[in-house]
C-alpha cells in the first residue's frame, strides 16, 4: 500500500506560549501534525520541571490552527477512564474540525501514578486495559447507544454526542514495541509508533541504544505477521517513529553534536548514533538520504520529530520538499 510521507512536530512541553508559537509555525511550514506527550512530570527532567497537561493544551492548539493534525504522543490509557477519554477525544475532533489522531499507550512512568495516588497496575494489566479501553473508545465514537461490558470497563447507554467528525472514527496510533503491545497494535491500530520498549517504569538509555534498525525491522516484520494473523492485510497499519532531529548546514556542527550525543547516551560511536531510529542527524543532504533509506528499507512513512525551531525551519525548506 503506497502512503504519503508525513512529518510531525513534537511541541515544547513546559510553556504554552512556546507550544503555541511552534504549532502555528509548524502549520505555516507545512508539517502534517503537532504532538505533545501525556505526562504530569517531565519524563527526562526533574519532577519540578514545568509540564503542560496534554489534552487541555492540544484543545487550545486545535482552536488556534486550521490545517495541522492534532496527535498526542502518547496518551496514557490508565490516566483516565476510557469513557471519559472517548468524550474528550470526540470533543477535540469537533474542536479541530476533524483533525484529531488518537495517539495512545499503556502508560509507564510509575512516579506519576504514585504522586497522584493513581493505581499502578502490572505491565500485563495495563496492556490488557489498553486493549479493552481502545474497544470501548471506538464503541463510544461510533455507536448510537454505546454499551460495552468488559473485565475492566463497562458503559451502559453512554450517549456520546457530538461524536467525532471523522468517519468511521479518528485514526488510532498505538505507541510502543513490546511483543504483547504489538499484538494489540495489530488488532486495533491504524498507525504503529514504534519506539524502544519500556518494560520497567523509566526510560532506559541502554534500551534506546540497543533499539537499532535491525531490531526495528524485526518488530515491523512481527507486526505484519500479527496483523495477518488477526485477519488484516499485513500492510494495513502505517509505520511511524519518534526521533530527535539535529540538522545544520555545517558538517562541523553535526560532528560535534554526534560526539556529544554518543558520549551522553552511551552509543559506542557516532555512526551508531546516525543509524539509530530514535535519532536524525545531519546536513540537509545527509538527512534526505537517511530518510529515503528509512522509507524504502523499513516502510516508515510518518516521522514525529523533536528539535529546535531553527532545525524545523531548515528541514521544511531544504528536506521536506523532496518527500511531500
Amino acid at each position: 500500500m503506497a502512503r504519503e510521507v508525513k512529518f510531525g512536530v513534537f511541541l515544547p512541553t513546559s510553556d504554552f506560549a512556546q507550544a503555541r508559537a511552534a504549532a502555528e509555525r509548524a502549520e505555516a511550514l507545512g508539517f502534517y501534525s503537532v504532538s505533545l506527550n501525556d505526562h504530569f512530570f517531565a519524563p527526562m527532567a526533574p519532577a519540578e520541571t514545568p509540564q503542560l497537561e496534554c489534552f487541555t493544551t492540544l484543545s487550545a492548539i486545535a482552536a488556534l490552527t486550521r490545517r495541522v493534525k492534532i496527535a498526542p504522543a502518547m496518551a496514557a490509557m490508565s490516566f483516565r477512564n476510557p469513557a471519559l477519554l472517548a468524550k474528550m477525544t470526540s470533543t477535540l475532533d469537533v474542536i479541530s474540525g476533524g483533525r484529531f489522531i488518537l495517539g495512545i499507550g499503556a502508560g509507564w512512568m510509575r512516579d506519576e501514578y504514585h504522586a497522584h495516588d493513581y493505581p499502578y497496575p502490572t505491565n500485563r494489566q495495563r496492556l490488557d486495559q489498553l486493549a479493552e479501553g481502545i474497544k470501548l473508545i471506538r464503541t463510544m465514537w461510533t455507536a448510537e447507544t454505546p454499551t460495552y461490558h468488559g473485565p475492566f470497563f463497562k458503559v451502559e447507554k453512554a450517549f456520546n454526542f457530538p461524536r467525532p467528525l471523522q468517519k468511521p472514527h479518528p485514526p488510532i496510533m498505538v505507541g510502543g514495541s513490546g511483543s504483547r503491545l504489538l499484538q494489540i497494535t495489530a488488532r486495533e491500530a491504524d498507525i504503529a509508533n514504534l519506539i524502544a520498549p519500556i518494560t520497567r517504569d523509566r526510560i532506559s538509555l541502554q534500551s534506546m541504544v540497543r533499539f537499532d534498525k535491525a531490531r526495528l525491522k524485526s518488530k515491523i516484520a512481527q507486526l505484519r505477521d500479527l496483523a495477518e494473523a488477526a485477519g488484516r492485510p499485513p500492510d494495513a497499519i502505517e509505520i511511524s517513529t519518534f526521533g530527535s532531529l539535529t540538522l545544520s548546514p555545517h558538517k562541523s556542527v553535526i560532528d560535534d553534536a554526534l560526539a556529544v550525543t554518543a558520549k551522553m547516551m552511551g552509543f559506542p560511536d557516532t555512526a551508531t548514533v546516525r543509524n539509530s531510529p530514535a535519532m536524525l542527524f545531519g546536513t540537509p543532504d545527509e538527512v534526505k538520504r537517511e530518510l529515503r533509506s528509512r522509507i524504502e528499507e523499513l516502510g516508515i512513512t510518518y516521522f514525529i520529530l523533536s528539535g529546535s525551531l531553527e532545525a524545523f525551519e531548515l528541514f521544511a525548506s531544504q528536506v521536506m520538499p523532496e518527500f511531500v
